[in-house]
């Protein structure tokens, strides 16, 4: 029994940390721009010109401070001055890195733990950009190469006014009882949002 036991453990090991390889292939082949005529990064507040459509994109990720957890790699991003989004539109991939800025919420309210899952000290990145591109049906691709998440959805831009695409994350749950989500404990998954409604995988 314990043989077996040990065998099963093995398994699931191995088919874990093949599971973290597959989402950074994934992520590695799609940071690859395979076009780049979908969009365009733009600046400032000039209208789109006809036959294309502004997309405001914002997206933001909470992680604790640099060097809170001794053991983690030099080389995490958690708590560094910038924080790798990828996104890849069609074919066309862009990194941007967001800047970091320390961030603080109480984690007590009114004598009880907060369940705000930014609650606690620790460094905050928001990503606002705008892209130009045709209107019609767009696949996009969604990815942390530092975390090793990505998520995938269809969008539907329409022509004629800006539009917003959102990104927010879900953070994973504290050690029961408390189940109350933290950023402490890495991104769970993140809800895509255009124009404030939710976007089906």
């Amino acid at each position: 029994m314990k043989r077996y036991t040990v065998y099963v453990s093995i398994v699931l090991l191995i088919g874990a940390l093949s599971g973290c390889g597959a989402a950074a292939r994934t992520i590695a082949a799609s940071s690859i721009s395979e076009r780049s005529d979908v969009f365009t990064e733009v600046a400032g507040n000039e209208a789109a010109p006809s036959g294309y459509t502004d997309v405001l994109i914002t997206a933001s990720i909470k992680t604790h401070l640099e060097g809170y957890y001794p053991a983690e790699s030099k080389t995490s991003a958690h708590g560094k001055e910038t924080y790798p989004f990828l996104l890849n539109i069609d074919g066309q991939a862009v990194l941007w890195k967001a800047e970091g800025k320390k961030h603080e919420l109480p984690e007590y309210v009114g004598g009880k733990t907060s369940k705000d899952p930014e609650a606690g000290e620790g460094i905050k990145y928001v990503l606002n950009k705008k892209i130009r591109l045709r209107p019609g049906s767009h696949k996009v691709f969604f990815g942390l190469p530092a975390d090793d998440y990505h998520r995938e959805a269809v969008i539907n831009v329409e022509e004629g006014k800006a539009q917003m695409l959102e990104f927010k994350p879900e953070y994973k749950y504290k050690t029961l009882p408390t189940r109350i989500p933290t950023y402490m404990k890495g991104v769970s998954y993140y809800a895509i949002l255009a124009n404030g409604n939710p976007v089906a995988q």
